[in-house]
């Protein structure tokens, strides 16, 4: 989709930013969650389900995580955010030729790191104070911010560059018009909430954010999108950093400033490479989690309170059938991993 000149990054060049936003990340992690500590920026356990009940099984197997530092996500997005202006500082030292402040392929995705990862802190911290009837921003505003930030990027691209259709493999571009804007609305609000929702047990989230991620740096480079490409990488080492200390037991939690904004940016990186189509085989454990609570809600509205699981999202569905959690993670990202291999070959054979 994107029209902009590539300046074309090495494959050597974008594995480069990758490590150093893992090293930078590991580096980083022992002083940061030093400073929750210190400032007792300690996750609380919700006190009910999404629909207002009681969150029992949640609760049994979750108590003892009490007080874990929370807010990860900002040193996630942060170390982003510095590997991109340390590649601004390579270039213009001459380093290197080419940074990754690229204003048709990066700036987009920057925007929406930056913004959705202030909105989810935001809700952090209310959690962390306990402001609010549910310990955190109410559904609306929440919402209502959310789609703010996506109607400003879809303004940028169906106006500003005139985007108004998208791929599907296999076949062809199909324009949309002005549907394109409720598509983009729905895809980065959608996609944002799917990753919050799966956000739910140790290394989980990041585990299939570190594949989606690394699923769509190999189709944005194959594609010729190489800054985009090595922006996606400096996500995955970014958040391999976290993985790296948030395996069962985590250390810390990514929170919502995390999982809104790496789950907001994917959305626009599908948009960007214009592989919409594609987005839900690379994030097939987002949309299953987010399904599960659709069932899940549906059933117990139209059926009188009858569950289809035990719980929702269907993580906590397999913690009650006693599976343990890292069984449940590991599981999950193997099904991610499939998924997103298969998601990268349609993405790439599909045009």
């Amino acid at each position: 989709m994107m029209t902009a000149p590539d300046p074309g990054l090495s494959l050597i060049a974008v594995l480069g930013y990758a490590l150093f936003a893992f090293l930078l990340g590991v580096l980083l992690t022992p002083s940061f969650v030093r400073f929750l500590k210190k400032n007792r920026l300690g996750k609380q356990l919700r006190v009910e389900t999404v629909d207002g009940r009681e969150a029992e099984i949640f609760r049994k197997y979750h108590q003892d995580k009490f007080g874990t530092p929370t807010m990860g996500g900002i040193l996630i997005w942060s170390s982003i955010l510095f590997t991109v202006l340390f590649s601004r500082f390579l270039s213009f030292h001459g380093v290197v030729e080419f940074s990754l402040l690229h204003r048709g392929q990066v700036y987009l995705p920057l925007f929406t790191l930056a913004t959705m990862g202030l909105l989810g802190a935001v809700d952090d911290y209310f959690n962390i104070a306990g402001i609010g009837r549910k310990k955190g921003l109410s559904v609306l505003p929440k919402i209502s911010t959310l789609m703010l930030i996506a109607l400003l990027g879809s303004y940028w691209f169906f106006v500003r560059l005139g985007y108004d259709q998208i791929h599907i493999p296999f076949w062809g571009d199909l324009s949309l018009g002005w549907w394109y804007v409720p598509v983009f609305l729905f895809i980065i609000v959608g996609t944002a909430n799917a990753v919050n929702i799966t956000d739910g047990l140790d290394g989980l989230a990041g585990g299939l954010l570190v594949i989606a991620y690394g699923a769509f740096a190999v189709i944005a480079y194959v594609s010729g999108f190489t800054v985009l490409a090595a922006f996606c990488a400096a996500c995955v080492g970014a958040i391999a950093a976290f993985l790296w200390y948030n395996v069962p037991p985590a250390l810390f939690f990514m929170g919502d400033t995390g999982s809104l904004a790496l789950g907001g940016t994917l959305g626009i990186i599908a948009l960007m490479t214009d592989n919409v189509l594609v987005l839900p085989f690379v994030g097939a454990v987002f949309v299953l989690e987010t399904l599960s609570v659709i069932i899940q809600l549906t059933s117990k509205k139209l059926r009188h309170g009858k569950k289809v699981f035990r719980a929702a999202p269907i993580h906590h569905h397999f913690e009650a059938l006693e599976w343990g959690e890292s069984k449940v993670t590991m599981r999950l990202w193997i099904l991610g991993a499939f998924c997103a291999g298969f998601g990268v070959i349609i993405g790439i054979l599909g045009r």
